[in-house]
């Protein structure tokens, strides 16, 4: 595939970088010092692409994956943030991670996660937001959300449920087990598992293959039914609190320990 689309929106972006490839746009987390460890900037800006993606025509599929030796190592511990102006101010940011999981979910192009290294918390919620998850043998999927002591947040919970099912999805989130790729193909967390990252390019190459070789409305809107259909599992969605329920949790004396020991 020639790299000769030019994008027709443009987006002043810090922390990803686009890499337009036809009717294929790859997007990679660009943090690699951090092994893309995501701080707020980037997941603005996850939310803000995958939202403008959905006027975007020319792309049948993006490729979401990470520059260096992971795919995202989960919240950059190191970032020091200013405190917000108001209390909706600081609602409005707890609610971040949510819209930008969504803002995946319901994009209107065929997204497939690119995974290797680590997926974790929000790393791992990004890939979970992915229509197709393909991932190396090695690579660690996590949530340690509830060992930190907090709830795990960005929606998270319903969708980990919608996609592996409550028992695996309550092994995953409860006892924070670390999944590694093998495993996460065994539950259905990932629809193909190969031996190592330096396998992942040609096997996300033959899933976008077959997918551009199939009729683009059809794929399109095969998509809007099949999230049509997971919007009986929205019904009765808490997940909008999800932002609240941490911003409490993360209060405790419990979360104050774990947090600053974790690592």
């Amino acid at each position: 595939m020639g790299k000769t689309t030019a994008m027709a929106f443009h987006l002043d972006l810090e922390t990803i970088e686009l890499d337009p490839d036809g009717e294929v746009l790859r997007i990679w987390f660009n943090r690699p010092e951090s092994r893309n460890a995501h701080n707020q900037q980037m997941v603005q800006e996850v939310g803000d692409l995958f939202s403008a993606l959905n006027s975007q025509s020319e792309f049948r599929v993006a490729v979401l994956g990470g520059r260096g030796k992971s795919f995202c190592a989960g919240a950059d511990r190191k970032e020091t943030l200013s405190d917000p102006t108001n209390d909706l101010e600081a609602r409005y940011l707890g609610q971040l991670g949510r819209r930008a999981a969504r803002a995946i979910e319901d994009c209107e192009v065929v997204t497939i996660a690119r995974v290797h290294g680590h997926a974790i918390g929000g790393g791992c919620c990004f890939a979970t937001s992915c229509d197709f998850r393909i991932s190396a043998a090695d690579a660690l999927f996590y949530v340690p959300e509830v060992e930190l002591g907090v709830p795990l947040p960005w929606g998270a919970t319903p969708r980990l449920i919608h996609e592996i099912g409550a028992a695996r999805a309550r092994q995953m989130i409860v006892t924070s087990e670390r999944v590694d790729g093998t495993k996460a193909a065994e539950w259905g967390l990932v629809h193909e598992v190969v031996d190592s990252e330096s396998d992942l390019d040609s096997a996300v190459d033959r899933w976008t293959e077959r997918i551009l070789a199939l009729p683009s409305m059809s794929v399109q809107m095969s998509k809007y039914q099949m999230r049509g259909y997971s919007q009986l599992s929205r019904m009765g969605d808490l997940s909008e609190f999800d932002g609240d329920a941490s911003a409490r949790a993360i209060k405790t004396s419990d979360a104050q320990a774990r947090f600053g020991n974790f690592g």
